[in-house]
């Protein structure tokens, strides 16, 4: 998704740069499981606490949320990440967000109730105030999410974390291409220390296109991985990089998800295709079947 650009924060994207994540690409396949996870019963059990959900944008171009629900419904997912400013559709004439109607709220409730779908995360946000984050955590907390995907600005870290300790929703910085003051693990890191209510929401595909080894990444942000932007990419290294379904890039996903499984990971995985937006649920079913046959052999 675009996000603009966080001047305050361009030093500290300049200063991690030369920060080393890994130069790999996370090309290199690793079809062995670590032998640490044998016999470990918690271990197995791990992917049980794994969601597989969509990012609404995924769906944007199809028109308003109710439309792109049926897309989500007829893949069979029950979980999604919404992102603010689409427009609701059928009867309601707001757009998903913190200025939606009461009447709104409750139609959308029943919408989502009648068709078996939970909201677990919104976002990308970026307020600019923090009356107006306090806006996005009763909007949150109304819906039942689990975490928040922005990009806050860094005099807003302290007043973020105190919000989401006291709504007991966590914020998931997002990872754009660079420029963005977020495009390095080491920069959310820096966000997260002293706040444990602040980590990330790994977006893999913008990693790789930062050329950085999404593997080495999420090693560094061990304990701090909230959630998932499930992607893959043309090429490494290239921020322009185009978005392929996953499994069919470049991307080697078997250590993404091993690593992951052995930090216990327990979030949601959004897949977010940005590409072929006009017949992208094939594209969707491609990655659900992927997904399914990758965790099934961990």
């Amino acid at each position: 998704m675009r996000s603009s650009l966080f001047a305050c924060l361009l030093c500290i994207s300049a200063a991690f740069g030369l920060a080393g994540c890994g130069n790999s690409t996370g090309n290199g396949d690793t079809t062995k499981k670590d032998s640490s996870y044998a016999g470990d019963s918690s271990a197995a059990n791990v992917t049980k606490d794994w969601k597989l959900g969509v990012q609404m944008w995924t769906f944007h171009v199809a028109g308003p949320f109710v439309k792109a629900l049926d897309k989500v419904d007829s893949t069979g997912l029950k979980y999604i990440e919404a992102f603010p400013g689409q427009p609701l559709g059928g009867d309601m004439k707001d757009t998903f967000g913190i200025r939606m109607s009461a009447a709104s709220r409750a139609e959308l409730k029943k919408l989502l109730q009648s068709k078996g779908i939970q909201i677990v995360a919104m976002g990308v946000i970026q307020p600019n105030t923090i009356a107006e984050w306090k806006q996005y955590f009763d909007l949150a907390k109304e819906f039942g999410l689990s975490y928040i995907t922005a990009e806050p600005l860094k005099n807003q870290w302290d007043g973020v974390d105190s919000l989401a300790g006291i709504y007991g929703i966590n914020v998931a910085i997002h990872d754009h291409p660079r420029p963005n003051p977020y495009w390095h693990p080491d920069s959310v890191l820096a966000a997260a220390k002293g706040h444990p209510h602040i980590g990330s929401c790994a977006d893999i595909g913008h990693w790789v296109r930062n050329g950085l080894d999404p593997v080495e990444c999420l090693k560094k942000l061990e304990g701090h991985v909230f959630g998932v932007h499930l992607k893959d990419v043309d090429s490494a290294g290239n921020v322009k990089a185009a978005d392929r379904i996953v499994g069919t890039g470049v991307i080697k996903f078997t250590p993404i998800f091993e690593e992951l499984k052995r930090q216990h990971f327990k979030g949601m995985f959004s897949i977010e295709r940005e590409d072929n937006w006009y017949n992208n649920v094939p594209d969707v079913l491609q990655t659900i079947k992927f997904y399914n046959e990758q965790v099934s052999k961990l």
